[in-house]
């Protein structure tokens, strides 16, 4: 099994340096594996979970030096980033063109509303909120600038209910995916948080079964990946994640023939 989502001790809560997944991944048997911490943003934004700018040569250093280590394995370059049109020339421009990354993550894991930014894992709790979470992964998708969106299910950490407005919300998502073909992620790392109690019982936060159920129905790409903060935890529960995809039938990608 190959991860295409995998952070380091920059992002401030991960540990491990890009060597060590590297190696994990060799033990494991895996034959590609990416590197996409936290990426730096150039106002400082979210400073606490991510590393900073001045950090950003070192990490891209410390992925030349793992590959050097490790010849017999392909090793991505990539970052995680959160969208906003301030940032697009920054991602394309310096990220993509100047530091030569193979590819950038959409990770929403905050997202406009009443003009301010709100957290994805506390501030989702009435169907504005969703809608407007929702509007917020559609732009991402139709931005062009990521290779597949991470974990676009995550409304699930704080959005309990699995109602007629978080279907709608995942139908709308789901729906720009299809028809900008951006593979979405079935983010495994949800298997290793603690569950959540929601309207229908006690389950990971994510990824949501319902949301993926509901996949099933759409032409869409899905990309599995453990989202590893340590490097044991490399392809940690990807054999959950790919039970999941299969009990729907759903289009199973592995990234690099994407990329």
């Amino acid at each position: 099994m190959n991860s295409y989502h995998t952070h380091t001790f920059r992002c401030k809560h991960a540990t491990g340096e890009v060597h060590e997944y590297v190696a994990e991944a060799m033990k494991k048997n895996s034959t590609h594996v990416g590197i996409t911490d936290h990426t730096p943003l150039p106002d400082n934004r979210w400073h606490s979970v991510r590393m900073r700018m001045d950090e950003l040569e070192g990490y891209l250093l410390a992925i030349e030096t793992a590959k050097a280590m490790y010849p017999g394995i392909t090793v991505y370059a990539g970052l995680e980033c959160e969208y906003a049109n301030e940032y697009a020339s920054f991602y394309q421009d310096h990220l993509i063109g100047k530091c030569r990354l193979n590819y950038l993550i959409g990770g929403a894991h905050f997202f406009p509303f009443h003009k301010e930014w709100a957290n994805v894992y506390e501030g989702i709790q009435t169907p504005k909120q969703l809608t407007a979470y929702a509007d917020y992964v559609i732009s991402s998708i139709r931005s062009g600038l990521f290779a597949f969106i991470a974990h676009p299910d995550l409304f699930a950490n704080s959005y309990l209910r699995w109602d007629a407005d978080a279907k709608a919300a995942s139908m709308d998502i789901l729906s720009a995916a299809e028809s900008c073909r951006i593979p979405l992620e079935l983010n495994c790392y949800g298997f290793r948080k603690p569950f959540v109690s929601s309207s229908s019982g006690k389950r990971p936060a994510y990824p949501l079964e319902e949301f993926w159920a509901l996949a099933s129905g759409y032409q869409i790409m899905v990309v599995v990946n453990a989202d590893a903060h340590k490097p044991d935890d490399i392809i940690a529960n990807m054999d959950q994640g790919l039970k999941l995809a299969q009990k729907y039938n759903l289009n199973v990608i592995d990234l690099s023939s994407f990329l």
